[in-house]
């Protein structure tokens, strides 16, 4: 029969975040391919696993998915580890899986962390809708083109950074995307885990000391609606703002909660920020 790939994810910093599936799936299996042997060689020797391991990087992982493959087809089981995280999330992977699916291999998933996932959950940004982008391009100018490219976008915005970057990240995001709400999380995990959360000038101030930007950093940028000054303001529908529709579907007999629900719908809002669209009218009409 024919062997198994599985992804597994490995801690992104606190080894106690490893899965009891993930240490099954080490000791089980033949191989286990990684970016750094030396870097899995820890993580297995910390709990006492001693399975094989090979390298599978951006440099070999063409010939290297073709020996995996190989591998799979005498019958016998590969892990896939990143040092960090899961694999294929910003990491090599892509063409082991693919060859993998291409030849019929079964391919199982064995989650665990990933870091935008936890520096989002803990971010205090909307988390409804998100885009992760990875890393940045490393020089200004085509930087700013990619961040122009999403300028636009009604959803927090992630990406992966390197420290002696930082500061200039977060100058050209204030540049193209406006001065919004933005979070730094660093050290995720680790001992100095941190969390700085500020507009995008704000945070550029902040690490513009070189020595405060160390460790791995996730960088989350608040959406256009949510740094936009102007959805905090009725909006204009058909010649109708939201208020006035609001007022208008209570006049044709809805309940507050079905005319918000419905006017949200028409003018093409969120249900959150229709909601707060109509507390911000309620607290200028009691002032």
């Amino acid at each position: 029969m024919a062997g198994t790939l599985y992804i597994v994810s490995t801690p992104i910093g606190n080894l106690e975040d490893i899965s009891q599936r993930a240490l099954r799936i080490f000791r089980e299996v033949d191989v286990i391919a990684c970016e750094d042997t030396r870097h899995t060689r820890k993580l297995l020797n910390h709990f006492g696993i001693d399975t094989r391991t090979i390298s599978y990087h951006e440099h070999n992982e063409a010939e290297r998915a073709i020996e995996l493959c190989g591998i799979l087809s005498a019958g016998q089981q590969v892990a896939l580890a990143s040092d960090a995280g899961t694999p294929l999330v910003n990491d090599p992977g892509f063409r082991i899986v693919n060859a993998a699916i291409d030849q019929g291999f079964n391919i199982v998933p064995i989650p665990g962390a990933t870091a935008f996932v936890a520096a989002l959950s803990a971010s205090g940004l909307p988390s409804d809708q998100f885009l992760f982008a990875g890393f940045l391009p490393a020089r200004a100018n085509p930087r700013k083109a990619k961040l122009e490219t999403l300028r636009a976008l009604n959803a927090t915005l992630i990406f992966y950074e390197a420290p002696h970057r930082i500061a200039a990240t977060l100058r050209d995001a204030r540049d193209v995307l406006g001065n919004r709400a933005a979070v730094v999380a660093r050290e995720l995990t680790k001992l100095h885990e941190e969390f700085l959360r500020g507009t995008l000038d704000e945070l550029a101030e902040a690490f513009a000391d070189p020595t405060r930007a160390r460790g791995e950093i996730v960088v989350m940028i608040s959406g256009t609606a949510a740094r936009d000054e102007s959805a905090h303001e009725p909006q204009q529908s058909s010649g109708a703002s939201f208020v006035e529709l609001m007022a208008q579907l209570q006049q044709a007999g809805l309940d507050e909660k079905a005319a918000l629900k419905k006017a949200a719908r028409e003018l093409g809002l969120k249900r959150d920020e229709a909601y707060r669209l109509l507390v911000a009218q309620k607290n200028r009409r009691s002032r």
